[in-house]
């Protein structure tokens, strides 16, 4: 069986092809057979390729191309033709399936495409209009490149569906929740993934784990984990709420956005662009969204990269420490996504500010900066791990369970 799976970013193309044989499915990801992504952010009307397969052929190309249907249709092409080539032709793809940011109330689980989930898909546009609107044309992408072959959206805020009320439900009139106003939460097909990779490495049933997992990349969220679900998160209504991100700026006083509506003629429109890209990690360093960077400004001497630094660790600390009483003790933390399974800074500083938890990192091993591994001491009293996560495999997976 030949899975592919595309992850749709508003300015970026991830695409992977898997093949499965058997009744069951392996219990680690087997290497794709071929992989690609597309970047069209770099140069306005460009977009640039790069394609390898597991036999060690390559593509890179930049090509004078924006529209993302033609994008996808180019980038698949690159499957059944050319130095990539893996298989035979588009019919030799037998399911696809695509990571979907915003599923809202109704889609609590994965869920074959039908022209109704692709109408729901558009209409929860407005609650992730980076994502949503990127994953449907990827879907309808699929539709003109591969006809009828079966598509499945694996939605993020599925994991996330049955929070208990006490944490979906805002405090603000009732009749925005029955409006569709909740905590939603996302990243969920990541953190769900690394809960159930924690409980593999730890030898445990994951029912049995209270874990804390940390999405830390240019969005970031954390997610408490009990009886294998998800019961507090940080992310909410949208993507914004919560972390200190990459360009997001997280939780914020409402009031200020009142105030700078009043009072310095901000739109909507302005206020969505500032809190969603010049905010975070760039706009108090005013240095870059990228942790790689903040490290490397800071090592300069840069006291705002500093500082932004600072904020970062101080609001991952205080989140995680939020979601403690939830969970009624922490049996494992986990980091993953880029910046939790690159930085031993990040990991180092949050997990000093644990101590009172018993928390102890084997310091070597976190800045070896180890994948699927522990890195607390033996006598830590929580367990720390670094999991590479893995959403297109869970992707790939959920497709698998549905054929």
């Amino acid at each position: 069986m030949k899975i592919l799976v595309l992850n749709a970013g508003s300015s970026s193309q991830k695409s992977c092809l898997y093949e499965l044989s058997g009744e069951t499915l392996p219990e680690e990801s087997p290497p794709p057979l071929w992989e690609a992504k597309v970047d069209w952010s770099h140069h306005q009307g460009f977009a640039e390729f790069e394609v390898k397969t597991h036999r060690g052929a390559q593509w890179v190309e930049k090509v004078k191309k924006s529209d993302r249907a033609q994008v996808i249709a180019q980038m698949l092409d690159s499957l059944w033709s050319g130095s990539t080539q893996v298989i035979a032709g588009p019919e030799s793809v037998d399911i696809v399936g695509h990571r979907v940011v915003h599923g809202g109330q109704d889609y609590r689980e994965s869920t074959i495409v039908t022209e109704e989930v692709k109408s729901a898909i558009a209409q929860l546009a407005p609650f992730a209009p980076v994502h949503n609107p990127a994953n449907l044309e990827g879907i309808e992408a699929i539709e003109k490149v591969l006809g009828n072959v079966t598509q499945v959206a694996v939605f993020d805020t599925a994991f996330h569906a049955h929070l208990p009320l006490a944490a979906a439900v805002y405090p603000v009139p009732y009749e925005w929740f029955e409006q569709g106003i909740r905590r939603y939460g996302f990243h969920g097909i990541s953190h769900e993934y690394c809960a159930q990779r924690a409980a593999r490495l730890l030898q445990k049933d994951l029912q049995s784990l209270r874990l804390i997992t940390c999405h830390l990349g240019n969005g970031c969220s954390l997610a408490a984990i009990a009886n294998g679900r998800s019961i507090a998160t940080t992310m909410g209504f949208t993507p914004l709420e919560g972390l200190m991100m990459g360009s997001r700026c997280g939780s914020i006083d409402p009031s200020i956005l009142i105030h700078l509506m009043r009072h310095h003629r901000y739109t909507p429109d302005r206020l969505d662009e500032v809190l969603n890209k010049e905010s975070g990690l760039q706009g108090v360093s005013g240095v870059s969204a990228d942790m790689r960077g903040i490290r490397e400004a800071i090592a300069q001497g840069n006291q705002r990269a500093q500082l932004a630094f600072d904020i970062y660790i101080h609001r991952l600390q205080s989140a995680i420490a939020s979601l403690l009483p939830s969970l009624g003790g922490l049996d494992a933390l986990v980091f993953t996504a880029g910046v939790g399974e690159n930085s031993p800074e990040v990991r180092d500083r949050a997990c000093a500010g644990l101590g009172f938890l018993g928390v102890q990192l084997d310091a070597q091993t976190n800045q070896n900066s180890p994948k699927n591994c522990e890195i607390s001491t033996p006598d830590s009293a929580v367990r720390v791990l670094v999991i590479h996560t893995e959403e297109d495999w869970a992707i790939a997976k959920a497709c698998w369970q549905l054929k």
